[in-house]
């Protein structure tokens, strides 16, 4: 069961498939980081997946 690496909540499957890292692991559910935060995580990947 996927969880947030901050607060071991339980997290979705579908979050872990937009927010977590390229290791799987998930910085910070929606309850211990504010929605900026996880947007702008997920802008910098966007990113990096670019390059």
């Amino acid at each position: 069961m996927p969880k947030c690496d901050h607060c071991s909540a339980h997290v979705s499957e579908r979050f872990v498939r937009v927010f977590a890292d390229a290791d799987g692991q998930v910085r910070a559910c929606p309850d211990c980081s504010a929605n900026a935060g996880i947007a702008e995580v997920a802008r910098e990947r966007a990113r990096e997946a670019r390059v």
